[in-house]
This record gives structure tokens, sequence and C-alpha cells, in this order.
């Protein structure tokens, strides 16, 4: 193996983004030092000061609201505010009663040295740990009120501090370390923008965007670039637009040798009677294969219009219980059965030509391959998304049939077996339903069976 094939040379992107990591490393080892300082300051010499002014200052507030409210000590207790997660226990000494904020963290809930110290007369601090959590305790007593005030402030304890401090190294490294990284991803972004936007641009190519091109650049190298690109794009959408044109004069100037042939092959379907067993034999497998030589000549005319980007749709509010039952009537499904879901409408905007394709081709689709329809559903609207579904009594579509059986002439395993249908009928249903803006997908029936679900977005009202 040679060492061109062992060592493949980094990306452009991230050769940058390594770069500025490397370089914001010294500032990062500085920041953690001062994170380091600034928590280790903080958590033990700050928080004994903020720890004793203020409980000093809530023993004020009480002392203040005993000389009026001394037979509420249970409400004055609770309007002292506290640390989230620290709680007060207030003790009257004339009475000896003490009252809590809550019951579940009474006076025994402190050390009883710093209880005892407190009712002494001296004004105490003492750290303790409670269900394993640690805490401050601050005893004031209050001997013009003949009172004592203890208060608990949530804290972490020693190891928790000194795991906080050194942590701060590895926390202030990884930001800076994230925030050189993110420069650098951005920085590199910028420099492959133009290429970003030559792939969007052939992504657009791919999903049908055949008229997509690139803006002229400034850059005399991106504009080669653009250049080049933008002549391959015309000479893939001559390509395309061609072949799409062919496949509409093939499939045109076949209809009338089709239509001929049809009309003659009628005539000796009328006078079969003046044939032979054999004849008449030979004749139907004739009519059955020229009438679906015929309805695949109509269906690939009409995908060709959609190719070359017939589609007009002409919307319109529509039953569609009535219009699907008009439907299978035509088909001689007339008992059919339709429901429409609990609060669903069955009025949907749609284009009546383009979705009784739909409805016929998906019903043909059940009859050829699924044992027949077993029944439509309609579900959704008012508002939101109209949903159709026909439901049959086949075998169902293997997960792995499931996006290509809409293709164009795709047969599921199904559809092997069975002689009929052109394999475009499901390639119409898709086509017309994109065309309303909405999409076709199949799924099991939990019964058994397929289900066939054509959704239309905002199609309802």
């Amino acid at each position: 193996m040679s060492d061109s094939t062992r060592l493949r040379p980094m990306r452009l992107r991230t050769r940058v983004t390594l770069l500025f990591v490397l370089v914001g490393l010294l500032t990062s080892l500085s920041l953690s030092f001062v994170s380091y300082f600034v928590a280790r300051s903080y958590l033990l010499d700050r928080r004994d000061d903020s720890v004793e002014r203020q409980a000093f200052t809530n023993a004020e507030f009480v002392r203040s609201q005993l000389e009026t409210r001394r037979n509420e000590a249970f409400e004055l207790i609770n309007s002292v505010r506290t640390e989230q997660g620290g709680f007060a226990v207030l003790h009257l000494g004339r009475e000896n009663l003490f009252y809590s904020q809550d019951l579940r963290f009474t006076q025994n809930a402190f050390p009883s040295d710093l209880i005892d110290n407190t009712l002494e007369g001296t004004s105490s601090y003492q750290r303790f740990t409670l269900a394993d959590e640690a805490y401050i305790g601050m005893g004031v007593s209050i001997p013009a009120a003949e009172a004592h005030y203890f208060e608990a402030f949530p804290i972490d304890d020693d190891q928790r501090a000194l795991t906080i401090i050194g942590s701060a190294l590895v926390v202030s490294t990884l930001v800076i370390g994230a925030v050189a990284g993110a420069s650098g991803w951005i920085v590199s972004r910028r420099l492959m923008r133009p290429l970003q936007r030559v792939t969007e641009a052939a992504g657009d190519i791919a999903i049908g965007g055949l008229d997509t091109r690139l803006e002229p650049e400034a850059d005399p190298d991106l504009s080669r670039l653009v250049a080049s690109f933008n002549d391959m794009a015309d000479a893939v959408q001559t390509r395309i637009e061609r072949e799409a044109r062919f496949a509409s004069d093939v499939s045109h100037e076949l209809r009338s040798p089709v239509t001929a042939l049809a009309a003659a092959v009628e005539v000796l379907d009328a006078r079969r009677a003046d044939l032979s067993d054999r004849t008449q034999q030979a004749l139907d497998v004739v009519v059955s294969q020229v009438r679906r030589f015929d309805q695949m000549v109509l269906d690939l005319l009409e995908l060709s219009r959609m190719d070359v980007g017939i589609v007009d749709v002409h919307r319109e509010d529509v039953d569609l219980v009535e219009f699907v039952s008009r439907v299978a009537q035509r088909y001689d499904l007339a008992d059919l059965r339709i429901d429409i879901e609990p609060g669903s409408s069955p009025i949907a905007s749609i284009d009546k030509r383009r979705f009784e394709r739909i409805v016929a081709n998906l019903l043909e689709n059940a009859r050829l391959h699924g044992g027949g329809p077993k029944r439509v559903v309609v579900e959704g609207g008012a508002g939101s998304p109209t949903r159709l579904a026909v439901e049959d009594s086949g075998p169902g579509v293997a997960p792995s049939e499931r996006a290509r059986i809409f293709e164009r002439f795709a047969r599921g395993s199904a559809g092997r077996t069975r002689v009929g249908g052109t394999g475009l009928g499901l390639a119409l249903v898709a086509e017309h339903a994109r065309a309303h803006g909405g999409e076709v997908w199949v799924e099991d029936v939990p019964s058994g069976g397929a289900r066939f679900v054509v959704e239309i977005p905002g199609g309802s009202r």
C-alpha cells in the first residue's frame, strides 16, 4: 500500500478549523486559570459574607414584624424570603415555640450545637448536611424581641466546591476550543460558499429545476467555474427536453395507427360469431392487447404533457363521497363502501379531471393486483389536508417496493404474476397528486391488504 493511499489529505474546511483551534489553545489556557481564581474567590470568600448578610437582614425583618405580629408567627416566618432550596425556623423565647416554613424542615434539621448556642444568645454559624445536601446554617439571636431566627442556605460541600474549581479549567478549555472551532468553521464556510452554490444548483437540477443557473462571479477563477457549470446545465437541459419531446412525439404518432388498429379489431370482434373457436381465442388476445396498447399510449401522452410542464390545475369545491361514488359506478363498483372518518369534512378543492384519474387508477390497481377494492376512506379537511385512501384485499406491498411502485413501468411482486395494466397507472396517480401539491404513498391495512393514500395539503375547506 502506497503512502498516498494511506495518508489522505484533509479537507480544506477541516484544515482551517484545526488551525483556529490550535491558535485558540493559548487563549483557552489563560481563560481557564482566570476562571479558576474567580470561582475560588466566589466560593470561599464571598459566600460566607453573603450568607451572614442575608441572615441578619432577614432577622431584622423578623424583629420589626414581631412587634405587631407576634401572634402571627407562622404567617410571619412564611413571609421571609429565603434562597431557593433553603428554609427558615423562628423560635419565640417567651412562649418557647418553634415555627417552620416547611414542616419537613423543623428545628431538628439544624445541628444541636447551632441551636444551643443561638438559644444561649450567641449568633452562630455552622456547615451541616441534610439528606445528602450541604447547607450553611445561621442562627441569629434577637434579644429585643425575645426570639431566635435560624436559616439554612443550600451550598455545595467542600469536595464539590473543589470539583467545580477543578472543572473550571476543563470547561474554559472546551469553551474556547468550541469558539475557535466554530470561528474556523464559519471562515471555512465562507471560503467554500462558491462551491456550495454549485452543489445546490446541481441538486436543484437533479430534482427537476433544469433552468437553474449560477450567477456571474467577479473573481476570474470562479467566473470560469460558473461558465463551465452553466454550459453543462444548458447541455443537460437541451438533452432532457429533446428526449421528452421525442417521447411525446412518438406517443402522438402512435395514437393514429393504434386508433385505426383498435377500430379494425372492434369490427372483427363484432363478427366473432363467424369465426372458429380457435380464431375467437386469438381474437380475444388481440383485442385485449390492442386495448392495453391504446391505454398505454394515452398514459404516455398524459405523462409527456406533464414532463414538459403542462400541469394546469382548475380547482373547485367537490363532495368527495359523492364524487368517488360516481367514479366507482362508472367502473361497475356501485357497491363499493365509502367511509368518512368522524370529524372529517368531505368537501375538498380539487381538479375534478385529475382527481377522477387518481381515483380510477387506484380502483383499477386494486382490481388488478389487490383482489378488488375493499373500501374508500375520506379523512381530514375542514382546514387540514384532505386524505383519500383506497384499501384492497390483496397481499399488500412489501416495504422494499413501496417507493419504487410509483415509478413508471414499475410493478410490485404481486403485479408481476398478473396480466393487465400498463405499468403507468400509479405513476399517473403520483403525478396528478403532485400537480395538486400533494403526495401519495402505500401502507398496510391491519386486517390485511394494501392502503393507497393520496394527501392534498390545504385542499379542503
